[in-house]
């Protein structure tokens, strides 16, 4: 067993990839481990023990090679990192054995060897690491305290090392090596006020996360660093789903940094991204000044349950009663969290505390099981989902209020065909799972020798809500049998490090899709803006509307248009575009469409400039719309205005 002792264990290592400042900053494994015993007390040195490491993949860096001397043919011999750790401790337990020892202390040059590669390592192999490597002395630091007056001291190899710790025992004579550095067993969750001191320096952004990943999941990818307790806030949509990226706040800057170097590395099969970040930007999602919340959350060490889709008549025992007795909910009634609006009206969700991690995943077996008339989704869910949850909805208000209506600008007004037009051939590709830096260059280079085939303008890149690429594309091809070779020759083709699947689908699908449905094995889904059967029985009617009245368009434009002079009408003509003739105009566009398994319930483009040439008309924008507004409810919200104006239409499809 490691504990703070007069005997020392020197520990060094290298990867296949980049060593000394950079160790760990290239995913790379070890390769290479070598220790060897100080007794601080006698002043002796032990024998030097070296053992290497035979890595997943064979492949060695030249700079590695250079270095180390290593090649791949050694390593293949070598045996693996579980077998190797279990030789350093019986070897490091005997040898201290023969010295009458019990105890010792590891000691390395800095923290990247154990918390860089070690523990991330071991934490992907799934293999426990033994406990001096939770504890350890960092040499550079130990130095740089007993002579503070040195300069900065260089990457050390195992044989400078030894060299400066006997140099501190000859000039202090009895040196105490007290700075201890310490690694978290495990990742701790709890509750975060509003009202708490953040430093900047120790939060990041974890960006690229999978939807279902847990704040435990995140932990581990940080496996090595140490994050503050309650520091893991998942970052949830407008809809309140998660959107795949993550706030993280460590105990301190130096492992903020170093969790910076973890940029792109991977998480399962995805790569994360990591950025800096504020404590301002933390506390937003993560704070919360609710007792409720606080007094359901201050029991530590449990497991958080998100249940969505409740009936709003479900009681705490109907809850209970459908989890069962396999899963019992941590003090009953106490371990339920109903969340309301602010007049007390249920909302459908409610989370959920277990004991262990046993009776959660009783728990998660019941997703999509029936609870009354409806079924109910379960997920994992952390504290700063909560938080975020309350404060989403505990600030809704009651009554809707329509924000001022903003300066009045011209827009050109509908002159052509439609640029889309549904239909039920199957004339068209969708693109899953392309790389985030895909841009249209990328897509052509792609599809190679199918580029002759696509239509004008018929590349329709996919954004997230919050307007970065969501993996995904719609591609219009000239006819469906070229539709169908090329998702033949393509699916599963390699773009970049990815590879890409590609469906054939119809223009009506890709349509609704763009519009925020879903399509998937379960068949079509509508866009939940449009209610059925508004969407398809409300009948294009021709429209006045008086120069007072605006509606507004939907809410973020992304290349505004500037404001076009009247040709000859002195009275500006007011254009209206529902959302689906919104959608069919002659311009280029994109559209928020959030990552699965979100199903976006408002519909917003960003309409690029306009190639159509400049006529008469005004358009205004309209916040504030519940999300299931349909056509009817925007016409019926101007009933009482009298139609006018012959050059406006309002179309429905």
């Amino acid at each position: 067993m490691a504990s703070h002792s007069d005997t020392l264990v020197v520990f060094f290592g290298a990867t296949a990839g980049a060593n000394g400042g950079k160790l760990g900053s290239d995913e790379r494994e070890l390769i290479l481990l070598v220790w060897q015993i100080v007794d601080l007390h006698e002043n002796k040195v032990g024998k030097l023990k070296r053992t290497l490491v035979q890595p997943d993949s064979a492949d060695v860096s030249e700079q590695c090679k250079e270095e180390t001397g290593l090649t791949a043919e050694e390593l293949c011999k070598a045996e693996p990192l579980e077998s190797v750790l279990q030789q350093f401790y019986q070897s490091v337990s005997a040898e201290l054995k023969s010295l009458g020892r019990s105890s010792y202390t590891l000691c390395v040059d800095g923290p990247l060897l154990i918390q860089q590669v070690l523990h991330p390592e071991a934490s992907k192999k799934n293999l426990v690491l033994p406990e001096c490597f939770y504890t350890f002395v960092d040499l550079k630091k130990e130095f740089h305290k007993c002579c503070p007056n040195a300069g900065p001291v260089k990457d050390l190899t195992l044989t400078s090392m030894l060299d400066c710790i006997l140099h501190m025992l000859w000039v202090l004579q009895y040196h105490t090596f007290s700075t201890f550095e310490t690694v978290n067993y495990k990742f701790e969750s709890g509750a975060c006020s509003k009202t708490e001191a953040v430093d900047s320096e120790t939060v990041i952004r974890a960006r690229g996360l999978p939807w279902q990943s847990s704040d435990q999941d995140i932990a581990r990818f940080f496996k090595g660093l140490n994050i503050a307790k309650g520091g893991v806030a998942l970052c949830l949509n407008a809809q309140g789903r998660r959107n795949g990226e993550a706030l993280v706040r460590f105990i301190n800057s130096e492992h903020r940094d170093m969790a910076l170097e973890r940029h792109k590395h991977h998480m399962g099969n995805r790569y994360i991204e990591v950025y800096k970040a504020t404590g301002e930007e933390f506390l937003k999602i993560a704070g919360g000044t609710s007792n409720e919340v606080a007094q359901f959350l201050s029991k530590e060490n449990q497991v958080i349950i998100r249940m969505r889709g409740l009936p709003f008549t479900a009681t705490p025992q109907d809850v209970l009663g459908f989890l069962g007795p396999e899963s019992p909910v941590t003090d009953g009634t106490e371990g339920l969290l109903f969340v309301k609006y602010p007049d007390g009206r249920p909302t459908g969700d409610a989370f959920v505390l277990f004991a262990c991690e046993e009776y959660a995943q009783n728990a998660l077996k019941k997703h999509k099981q029936i609870l009354g008339k409806r079924y109910i989704e379960l997920f994992r869910s952390t504290a700063a989902e909560v938080q975020q949850v309350l404060n989403r909805y505990m600030s809704t208000p009651l009554i809707s209020t329509l924000p001022p209506p903003p300066q009045m600008v011209s827009v050109p007004m509908l002159a052509t065909s439609p640029f889309i037009t549904t239909g039920s051939t199957r004339d068209c590709i969708r693109l899953r799972g392309l790389p985030y830096t895909a841009a249209i260059e990328d897509i052509l280079d792609f599809m190679g020798e199918h580029t002759i085939d696509i239509k004008p303008h018929g590349v329709h890149m996919v954004l997230n809500q919050q307007g970065r690429p969501s993996g995904d594309a719609f591609i219009q091809m000239k006819s469906a049998d070229r539709a169908f070779m090329m998702a033949q020759k393509c699916h599963k083709k390699m773009m970049k490090d990815r590879y890409v699947e590609v469906f054939q689908c119809s223009t009506e699908e890709m349509s609704f899709v763009l519009m925020g449905g879903t399509l998937n094995r379960s068949g079509l889904s509508p866009p939940p803006c449009l209610s059925p059967p508004t969407y398809a029985a409300f009948p294009a009617t021709p429209a006045m509307l008086p120069t007072e009245a605006a509606l507004y368009q939907p809410p973020l434009l992304a290349t505004p248009r500037t404001p076009q002079a009247p040709a000859h009408n002195p009275v500006p003509a007011l254009a209206y575009y529902s959302p689906q003739l919104y959608m069919n105009m002659n311009m280029s566009y994109t559209t928020y469409y959030p990552s699965p398994p979100v199903s976006p319930s408002t519909v917003s483009y960003f309409p690029a400039p306009s190639i159509l040439p400049p006529q008469p008309g005004a358009l205004v924008r309209m916040q504030g719309l519940p999300y299931n507004t349909g056509v009817k409810d925007i016409l019926g919200f101007f009933q009482g205005y009298q139609w006018w104006v012959p050059r406006t239409r309002i179309e429905n499809h």
